[in-house]
């Protein structure tokens, strides 16, 4: 059809050794904004990819008929590898190197000063994209007023927080002026503020002629979407029109249990948990970097067994607080923070404290080694190492597998964190967090693309996990019904300051 701008037939696609699809067909028309919808593992983030030109392609035909940009200029020809020059693909994790564009950014690079600084700002990034991109309509103050990037022009991009850094992905792939936009769940980390202004940011995009691809779940669809596909076990099982799709049809809402014997057996393997008088105490606690101003007069305590949800918008320091906790930020030693009944520096090391803490956050998957087993990945957890650098210990490793299944995610104890879903890889870090049963849980934003049974299976074990031990919980989300039932305390921030 002349008017089908992209178009797979009777394909099967293969990354490595896994055949992601068989005989799949799908086409995208001019004028047409698709959501794909699906559980996790169903194939909604391969199909981006394959889209994009990521994956090989065997059988079948693969057809991009990108007569020109969205402005009318520049015709395309020759092979695919041109026109996939015109799709611009958002994925879950971002691609910063440093200023010398010799290596990407490591963990805790954010917050040590002298290496921070080996980072762009946003303002330099995205002029650099500017530079190599073909002009448009999209310019770079309309991509700047469009995503409300002015006030972060001069923040280096390390500096981001997880909301931040969407919205400058976001903004990077508009600046390519693309005929396809690729959006692999784009609301994730995302505050309600923006998410809210979501709808209309979208609008903005297809009115510009840009058409758009984008995986969400099906109660977040943007109102400019024409077209579903529903996805499951790498294949495309529904295609409907926006109109006739109902998602309450779509959501897995099937019961949901947890063995309590053997979590109560996995609570009980290693040391028993130690009660601390405080397990946080923060005084008048300032943050600050030059002229900017992170956390301004502070005051926070965390007895144990306290379940705590921080909350604030994209930016508010959350992050940063969650640092000073977590033994990662070397501003903690110029201020009065007490840690398990101890003071920060008064000779206790970064690993005392990790000991006791089980984190998983979004900078902790967007900087995790992914070339382990996630096996060796959860394993790791007793050691407080990115990955598994020792033999493995068999009675740990049984412990471990123990934990994944207890998460409905063994079946991946042998595989490659990079080669599994999304959602999984973050599933194995939470069971890498709980592995050493640590006095004190972290969560920052732990259900981030999971689906729906995903995100309820995580939240009873959560809840079960408080009603069974003293544990002390931190957890942060920017989605009220993430919450768990358990968390009794609430800590809102922002701009830095505690909001009653």
């Amino acid at each position: 059809m002349a008017n089908t701008i992209f178009s797979i037939n009777s394909a099967t696609v293969r990354f490595l050794n896994n055949t992601l699809f068989e005989n799949l067909t799908f086409a995208i028309n001019k004028g047409e904004n698709w959501a794909l919808v699906g559980p996790s593992g169903s194939g909604k983030s391969a199909l981006l990819q394959t889209i994009a030109g990521r994956f090989n392609i065997t059988g079948g035909s693969v057809t991009y008929n990108f007569e020109s940009k969205p402005d009318g200029k520049m015709p395309v020809t020759g092979g695919s590898g041109n026109k996939t020059k015109l799709i611009a693909i958002v994925e879950p994790r971002h691609h910063f190197r440093n200023l010398s564009n010799t290596s990407d950014f490591y963990y805790q690079q954010r917050y040590n000063s002298s290496d921070s600084e080996d980072a762009l700002t946003v303002n330099h990034y995205l002029n650099n994209i500017v530079g190599e991109a073909t002009r448009g309509y999209w310019t770079l103050p309309r991509v700047m007023l469009l995503l409300n990037l002015d006030p972060l022009q001069d923040k280096q991009l390390i500096k981001l927080s997880n909301g931040e850094t969407k919205r400058l992905m976001l903004a990077a792939a508009l600046l390519k002026n693309p005929v396809l936009l690729l959006l692999d769940n784009p609301l994730t980390g995302l505050d309600l503020k923006t998410r809210q202004g979501f709808n209309d940011i979208i609008r903005q995009i297809t009115a510009s002629g840009i058409n758009l691809i984008i995986a969400t779940a099906p109660h977040e669809i943007p109102e400019a979407i024409t077209n579903v596909a529903v996805l499951n076990a790498g294949a495309i099982i529904h295609e409907l029109a926006r109109a006739d799709f109902k998602p309450e049809q779509f959501i897995t809402n099937a019961g949901d249990s947890i063995d309590i014997t053997a979590l109560s057996s996995l609570l009980n393997t290693g040391k028993p948990r130690v009660t601390y008088n405080h397990i946080v105490k923060m005084e008048n606690v300032h943050i600050q970097y030059g002229d900017k101003v992170v956390l301004d007069d502070v005051n926070w305590e965390i007895k144990t067994g306290d379940r705590w949800a921080l909350l604030g918008p994209n930016g508010a320091g959350k992050s940063t607080l969650l640092s000073l906790i977590n033994g990662d930020n070397p501003q903690a030693y110029a201020n009065h923070i007490v840690l398990f009944d101890k003071k920060r520096g008064t000779g206790e090391s970064i690993w005392d404290i990790k000991r006791k803490i089980g984190f998983v956050s979004p900078e902790l998957h967007q900087y995790f080694p992914t070339d382990n087993s996630c096996l060796q990945v959860v394993e790791s957890g007793y050691y407080d190492t990115l990955g598994l650098f020792r033999p493995s210990n068999q009675q740990m490793a049984a412990i471990a597998l123990q934990w994944m299944k207890t998460l409905e995610i063994d079946q991946y104890a042998r595989i490659l964190l990079k080669n599994i879903p999304a959602s999984a890889q973050r599933l194995c870090l939470l069971a890498r967090a709980l592995i050493k049963n640590p006095a004190l849980l972290i969560f920052d934003e732990p259900c981030q693309g999971m689906d729906d049974h995903q995100q309820l299976h995580f939240k009873n074990l959560v809840d079960t996990l408080c009603r069974l031990s003293n544990v002390t919980l931190i957890y942060v989300t920017h989605y009220q019904h993430e919450i768990p039932e358990s968390v009794n305390k609430v800590l809102t921030l922002d701009k830095g300051k505690i909001v009653d």
